[in-house]
């Protein structure tokens, strides 16, 4: 399915820095809860992210990442997701966040 310019600049993907991260047990399938900073204009989001086989709680705190930001929130259980993590399906099936490939400013939008 195709589509034109304006529909993908409705998509509002930024930069953000995950700050702090916890095991999410209650979830389908394994998966952490995220919190992060996307800067001063957007502020702190929470995720939810089945991404526990590639990366490890230490791994992920001060990574930066890229998340769409401006879909509707979800409810997963008890959790409320605020924005979501883009990331790459790998061949066994792991997810392989996308991610800046140098420290750049939280909540830059990409473009």
């Amino acid at each position: 399915m195709e589509i034109n310019l304006s529909d993908f600049e409705k998509v509002e993907m930024r930069v953000g820095t995950i700050v702090d991260i916890f095991d999410f047990p209650e979830a389908r399938k394994p998966a952490y809860q995220l919190t992060i900073d996307f800067g001063l204009t957007i502020g702190i989001l929470k995720s939810s992210a089945q991404i526990t086989k590639r990366y490890t709680k230490e791994m992920l705190i001060g990574r930066q990442i890229i998340a769409v930001i401006n879909f509707p929130k979800k409810q997963i259980g008890k959790f409320m997701s605020e924005c979501l993590l883009l990331g790459v399906i790998g061949q066994d099936g792991n997810v392989i966040l996308l991610a800046p490939d140098f420290r750049i400013e939280n909540g830059l939008a990409v473009s």
